[in-house]
């Protein structure tokens, strides 16, 4: 044992010269790897595709985290690195984005609609030798005649349609001991109304007073009436012409003026001749209550002497009528018998055969 062998001394010696080899070439490969890393990344992708994605994904997350915080702007992700330059992440490409669509809207025509309308409508109401209201009638039952032309009725009905009606309500000193009948009329006029009519209150002395716009609400107009007062001049055809100013206001096709007075004018700006023009042009009825005096007892001015004719006139001219009342009493009956008049009327429409617009009347 104290002695080997020149076979066994030469065999260890083969024996370390192999480990020494090994152990080289394994330094070797290990100094490899780290030189060339995307070698081993590279091996690595083709044989597991997923390691290699969660791999590059934790690559940018590190450099993310490296550069700074995340900035958001508008509708990208973009990082502020510590150095003060903004970096802006891959933004994604437009198939994941979806396609956008543009919508043009085509430009709104703003000129004025104008037509030509050649139908004339005219409201009808027939009474019997008693001024009871006569119901029942056909279109045969009647005829219309423009400029002394039969015309050919080309519409016809009888249907309760709503309507607009405007109460101008004389306030004057004239009229300070009839002021509350009068009120009560008013008031009687609104409670035969229908749901879908709409009323509006002018009430007038020394100038005509807007006291409520069209309103199907007949609780307000009611409060109203309770503050009325009488007192002052009278200027009726300054109401008159407010009045008819207001129904251009009006939503229904139907429309009307009830005249609660005494009819005596005396302090308005606009004349006679002035409402009579202004009435003829316009659509509407007009109904009055003349409230006079008993014949035996008036002592009245020249002013309120013609109110009988100024009422009566203006409400001839557009087929409405006039109720004379000498009695305060009789004013509620009245206001209801305009009421169920209004609405038991005939409707007849035509085209006049004589076109040419010559503006005559």
């Amino acid at each position: 044992m104290t002695g080997l062998g020149a076979s066994e001394k030469l065999g260890r010696v083969v024996l370390l010269i192999f480990v020494l080899c090994l152990l080289g070439v394994a330094l070797d490969q290990g100094f490899g790897q780290q030189s060339n890393p995307a070698n081993f990344e590279g091996q690595d992708a083709k044989s597991s595709p997923p390691a290699a994605s969660s791999s590059a994904a934790s690559s940018q997350s590190s450099q993310a985290s490296q550069a700074g915080p995340l900035v958001q702007t508008g509708r990208q992700d973009q990082t502020a690195p510590t150095a003060g330059r903004v970096k802006q992440a891959p933004q994604a490409s437009p198939a994941s984005q979806g396609v956008e669509i543009k919508v043009k809207q085509p430009a709104l025509y703003t000129a004025p609609l104008q037509m030509t309308v050649n139908r004339v409508l005219v409201n009808i109401t027939v009474t019997d030798p008693y001024d009871r209201i006569v119901t029942g009638l056909d279109q045969t039952n009647f005829q219309v005649y423009d400029d002394r032309v039969q015309q050919k009725i080309l519409s016809f009905s009888t249907e309760d349609a709503p309507i607009s009606v405007g109460l101008i309500f004389d306030s004057s000193g004239s009229m300070s001991d009839k002021i509350q009948k009068s009120k009560e009329a008013a008031l009687q006029f609104f409670q035969t109304a229908n749901p879908q009519d709409e009323f509006m209150l002018i009430n007038f002395a020394e100038r005509p007073n807007l006291i409520s716009g069209f309103t199907s609400r007949f609780s307000n107009l009611q409060d109203r009436m309770l503050f009325v007062k009488a007192g002052g001049r009278t200027a009726l055809l300054d109401a008159i012409y407010l009045g008819l100013e207001e129904m251009k206001k009006a939503t229904t096709n139907r429309k009307a003026l009830l005249v609660i007075s005494d009819g005596g004018e005396n302090h308005s700006r606009y004349t006679e001749r002035d409402i009579r023009q202004m009435v003829k042009e316009s659509d509407v009825e007009i109904y009055s209550i003349g409230v006079f005096e008993p014949l035996a007892s008036r002592g009245r001015t020249p002013e309120e002497a013609a109110g009988p004719s100024l009422l009566s006139d203006l409400a001839n001219i557009t087929g409405g009528r006039m109720f004379s009342v000498e009695d305060a009493d009789e004013l509620p009956d009245i206001a209801e018998k305009i009421s169920i008049e209004l609405r038991n009327q005939y409707v007849i429409g035509y085209k006049p055969s004589n076109l040419v617009n010559d503006g005559r009347w």
